[in-house]
């Protein structure tokens, strides 16, 4: 959920904005209901050029894969035939050679369309996924094949049916995937399949995969892995049997279908989980033995020793996270660390087990602020690798040879990221990139080259190849054209400040203003809101779509910003934290705070503050209109939580703990009761098969604001999920919310 903006939601919401309007009642609308207002000579942006035309969309490298000698890359590009998947060099950016040509790829007198790849270790074969059919946030199947680089040789994995997570093991000789929940691998020495498991039904037993709320909340999907020396698979097994069953309507037919899956939702049943290890040699199956403290399991990871598997374990509350060696001859256990928390402890909880057998890797807020830590093998602490008022936001990994962590922070400012290196000893800290703004990257297996992306708030993706100390050998995009293009439209700078609340807490925003801006004048305020624990909206980073949108509204006249309210990231466990077991309460008072600070600026129009969310943005936004409606005359909000009762139970009950703990948490800040306090405009919008926060938020609160008899705006997208997306929704969906704004702001 908190990644609403997740690895499909978020690229969903970075490309959501603009389309050209098609209702006539924009064309003449007010603009901001400024008789004087004079719109300037350069370009105006429309709806059609960002969700029509495509007109702003930046350039960008994806799908870079190092190679073993971490000298060269591959990619999947577009040639004459179809998709070839070509190697190129980091140094000289030259191709070196074309590995799969499209026309090559051919089946029974079937051409093959390439959507993924998979090297085996030694870079002989190459695994090829094909027809993928998308199942949830980053689940998917498809139908797999093995090429083979020398004999140019094709061969199917399975026939049956589509296969998920086919994943070589480290020989590279073997194959191992799902179908039909259940876990198989294919020897491709003998060809033989051999069935691992034979329980798997579907809403009942998964092997090898993981449920939905896994895969959402802990962004676990292929849930089996190879132990390093390909002699052993370790697995998950699902028992869902007894949770509750969510049912979505597809208006499909003549007749509509019912899409049923199970989901656990705050307080009630979870699938039981175990871990499995599967023995090729003796074809024996060892359960791990956890004991029976735990709820969750987060992760397994394969130690380097063949024999020891890692399984993190976790309670209800994700409190208290545990590390435990397990022998995979005996399954037997060893709890080797224990993290604790007051409140709660931020899932997925990472560990990196080193190469050397004798040491791992662990992120922790323990201090305040989440940072690396050495510890032996035996759980003990070695030493702390960084250190500071500030978070470790990502983790690239370490070059054991050199004894170097790569790591991304935001050490310079919460609204900015860098990538950094240091020595495993706390030493020798080396800032490499250089560029202010956000900074990631994307490193070579030997760490010698990384990609950074970078980019601020007003400049798109500017992507360079640097070296281990982070010199910059060539610029791979710089999107100059994009960058010339935005020079002939009027395009606002988007700029960041700061401002107290009443109760002296300091708030991180950004601002667009209207081109020609007067302060003489006054102007409407348009809040764009998302506000869940550890998210940020206010960074230093390119908004991608969403952006070209706020610059629509700018240029009708709107004042366009956004506030990080108290629950958000970048400024430590306090300020994140605070809101536990009350979602919405800190978040909303912030966010009324925010409404009375623009409406003491001389050039705010006070009676015309509105706001727009989606998802967690969607909860906040009816909120302030509800609980704030004094300060907010009208709110959008699209796909939202209404009630915490109908949210999945991890991420739930990560902050809220369960409703049968904690019912006035649950119900003090549910927009559903608070909905006769509405005097504003307020437009209500949903996927009806959204998976994620189901349709049962909204028609919740269509019930409530019925009884109390209040007005609103309604509109639902019948087959679309929590992204509302796909051919013209998304243009319709702006057109929709462009209108709202411009009616009733």
């Amino acid at each position: 959920m908190k990644r609403v903006v997740i690895v499909f939601i978020s690229i969903l919401l970075a490309s959501t904005v603009n389309a050209q309007i098609a209702d006539e009642r924009v064309e003449t609308a007010p603009i901001n209901k400024q008789s004087d207002y004079a719109p300037p000579l350069k370009k105006m942006i429309d709806l059609k050029d960002i969700w029509k035309d495509y007109t702003f969309s930046s350039e960008t490298v994806r799908g870079v894969r190092s190679m073993n000698d971490g000298k060269n890359y591959t990619v999947l590009e577009r040639g004459k035939s179809g998709i070839n998947l070509v190697q190129y060099n980091y140094k000289t950016g030259k191709k070196v050679a074309t590995i799969i040509e499209a026309k090559d790829l051919t089946f029974d007198g079937k051409e093959l369309r390439m959507q993924s790849y998979e090297f085996s270790s030694d870079e002989k074969k190459v695994l090829i996924g094909t027809e993928v059919e998308a199942i949830y946030r980053r689940s998917s199947k498809a139908n797999f094949f093995v090429y083979d680089l020398k004999s140019k040789n094709i061969e199917q994995l399975a026939q049956e049916e589509k296969q998920m997570y086919a994943d070589f093991s480290p020989s590279g000789n073997k194959l191992a995937y799902v179908m039909n929940n259940n876990l198989f691998f294919k020897d491709f020495t003998t060809n033989k399949v051999v069935q691992i498991t034979e329980d798997g039904e579907f809403n009942k037993i998964i092997n090898g995969a993981s449920d939905w709320v896994y895969e959402e909340e802990l962004e676990l999907s292929k849930a089996f892995q190879w132990s390093v020396d390909g002699q052993k698979l370790a697995f998950y097994r699902f028992d869902e049997a007894a949770v509750k069953q969510w049912n979505m309507k597809m208006y499909d037919n003549l007749y509509p279908s019912d899409y049923k899956f199970k989901y656990p939702k705050a307080g009630e049943e979870n699938a039981k989980v175990q871990i499995k290890i599967f023995d090729l040699a003796s074809t024996k199956t060892t359960n791990v033995d956890l004991g029976t403290d735990y709820e969750y399991i987060p992760s397994i990871e394969w130690t380097k020793d063949a024999n020891t598997l890692a399984v993190i374990s976790s309670n209800r509350h994700q409190s208290e996270v545990k590390i435990n060696l397990v022998n995979a001859s005996t399954g037997k256990a060893n709890t080797v660390h224990t993290e604790k928390s007051d409140t709660y402890i931020e899932m997925p909880f990472d560990v990196h087990f080193m190469a050397d057998q004798k040491h791992f890797i662990l992120l922790s807020e323990k201090s305040g602020y989440r940072h690396l830590y050495l510890h032996n093998i035996d759980g003990s602490l070695k030493n702390k690798i960084t250190n500071g008022d500030w978070p470790v936001t990502d983790y690239y990994g370490i070059n054991e040879g050199k004894g170097i962590v790569y790591y991304q922070s935001a050490e310079t400012s919460p609204l900015d990221r860098n990538v950094y290196s240091i020595k495993l000893d706390g030493t020798g800290k080396n800032r490499l990139t250089k560029k202010d703004g956000t900074n990631s990257a994307d490193f070579s297996n030997s760490f010698s080259y990384f990609i950074n992306y970078h980019t601020t708030a007003n400049t798109p993706n500017y992507l360079s190849l640097n070296n281990s100390t982070g010199n910059v050998i060539r610029v791979l995009k710089d999107n100059q054209k994009l960058t010339q293009q935005l020079g002939e439209y009027e395009i606002g700078e988007k700029t960041f400040f700061s401002f107290k609340t009443s109760q002296d807490v300091e708030l991180n925003a950004w601002i667009i203003k209207p081109p020609n801006f007067d302060k003489n004048k006054k102007y409407p305020v348009f809040l764009t809101i998302y506000g869940g624990p550890g998210s940020q909206t206010v960074t230093n980073s390119w908004g991608g779509s969403n952006f070209f949108w706020h610059q629509l509204l700018a240029q009708k006249g709107y004042i366009v910003v956004s506030v990080d309210n108290r629950g958000t990231g970048a400024r430590g466990v306090d300020f994140k934290k605070v809101t536990y077991k009350q979602l919405g309460k800190y978040e909303t008072e912030d966010q009324i705070e925010a409404a009375k600070y623009f409406s003491s600026l001389p050039y705010v129009d006070s009676t015309r503050i509105g706001v727009q969310g989606w998802s967690y943005g969607g909860y906040m936004s009816s909120l302030c209109l509800l609980k704030g409606a004094d300060y907010f005359k009208a709110a959008i909000a699209v796909a939202p939580v209404t009630n915490w009762r109908f949210y999945d139970s991890i991420y739930t009950e990560r902050y809220m703990q369960t409703p049968q703990e904690n019912e006035d948490g649950y119900d003090d800040n549910s927009p559903i009761n608070h909905v006769e306090k509405l005097k504003g405009k307020y437009l209500l919008v949903h996927g009806m098969a959204d998976d994620n926060v189901h349709l049962q938020n909204t028609t919740e609160m269509i019930s409530a604001l019925v009884d109390a008899d209040k007005q609103f705006d309604l509109f639902a997208y019948p087959n679309k999920n929590h992204g509302i997306y796909g051919g013209n929704t998304r243009y319709h969906l702006y057109s929709k919310m462009t209108n709202f704004v411009l009616e009733n702001l």
